[in-house]
């Protein structure tokens, strides 16, 4: 039975981001239904997927310079969701590479708080280590 004690950790690179306040993946498999004369959904075909995600990281950490870096430049960049202690969840590391920034939001600066770097990202390659 899980006692769901793990923690996630985001890599970028070999190096992990820390302190990461919000990672959320999302991806999407779209088909295209088939119809013919003789008969409405015949078949279907499968479209190429589409995988991003969004990274919200305090502005304060050096990752949000070395993203911003990436966003400016175009540059390519590898991440990976992996365990850092336990054995919860269902794999070890979730591997998203070939990955570009797509968007960047930094939030207002406030008196009080640390203010976050929101980064939406595309990856296109996606892997998962068991």
């Amino acid at each position: 039975m899980a006692d769901w004690n793990t923690r996630l950790e985001v890599r970028l690179g070999d190096r992990t981001i820390t302190p990461i306040t919000n990672f959320a993946p999302s991806f999407n498999v779209p088909h295209a239904v088939i119809h013919s004369l003789e008969a409405d959904g015949v078949g279907y075909v499968r479209q190429p997927f589409t995988f991003t995600f969004t990274m919200t990281i305090p502005a304060i950490a050096g990752a949000v310079a070395d993203l911003t870096e990436l966003a400016v430049t175009g540059g390519e960049f590898a991440v990976a969701v992996a365990e850092k202690t336990g054995g919860d969840w269902v794999f070890s590391a979730l591997k998203f590479g070939r990955c570009v920034v797509t968007a960047t939001q930094p939030s207002t600066v406030t008196v009080d708080g640390v203010p976050q770097a929101n980064f939406t990202c595309m990856a296109l390659n996606v892997g998962v280590e068991d």
